[in-house]
């Protein structure tokens, strides 16, 4: 893609200028669209998109807003460096799916797993509410029927849900951002991370058993043990 290759959006008035958003980030984070360089004016945009100025001008600032353009008077709109973009913003992490660079996002993504999950599991083991015990027990109860007759897509789903559970049962609110984060991508770097269904619902039971019964360091390893 080139800043001269957009074509006609074809969508609804009312999410138009989600549609132009989506394809100048997916040429941003592709690397179509360097950063640093300039994207077209106004006026070429709106004819290559087929879009009104309003919805474009709705695009553009929707992109200013999760830090990956800036625009200025007399120089334009231009792609920021990544060191602006909110990679942990939902609607940016969708629009990541389906790259062709989709594997580097998967890779830094487990990274970023690694280094706070444990630490999830191991609060959640502590302040998880009986409530969230109870939800956390019954959605551990339908991974393992799925298990038995094993269904790829319905695994990542509650699979999702699962991990999801556990950072909104950790009892601190600045893990619950992550939790939103892991709804979004989650079934994509699931479906990437295709795991033997055995050893995976041995590694979640570790960690299900670990939180239900309230052992801190324990969930912490097993958490650990099933990221390596």
């Amino acid at each position: 893609m080139s800043s001269s290759s957009f074509s006609t959006i074809s969508a609804s008035a009312r999410n138009l200028h989600l549609q132009v958003a989506r394809t100048i980030a997916q040429g941003i984070l592709s690397g179509a669209l360097p950063q640093g360089s300039k994207i077209p004016n106004e006026m070429t945009l709106c004819d290559q998109f087929g879009v009104s100025r309003t919805a474009l001008r709705e695009a553009i600032k929707l992109l200013s807003s999760k830090g990956l353009l800036r625009s200025k008077p007399k120089i334009g709109t231009t792609v920021t460096d990544k060191t602006n973009w909110n990679f942990i913003d939902p609607q940016l992490l969708e629009w990541m799916d389906g790259l062709e660079n989709s594997k580097v996002f998967y890779q830094q993504f487990l990274g970023l797993r690694k280094a706070i999950e444990p630490e999830a599991c191991a609060l959640a083991a502590k302040n998880a509410s009986a409530e969230q015990r109870i939800e956390l027990s019954d959605t551990f109860q339908k991974m393992e029927e799925i298990a038995k007759d094993f269904d790829h897509d319905r695994w990542a789903e509650v699979d999702m849900h699962f991990h999801r559970l556990i950072f909104l049962s950790t009892g601190n609110d600045f893990y619950l951002p992550f939790g939103n984060v892991l709804a979004t991508i989650f079934m994509s770097f699931i479906l990437y991370t295709s795991e033997d269904t055995g050893v995976c619902i041995k590694e979640r039971r570790a960690i299900y058993v670990a939180i239900m019964a309230g052992k801190e360091e324990q969930a912490r390893e097993a958490s650990r043990f099933s990221l390596l």
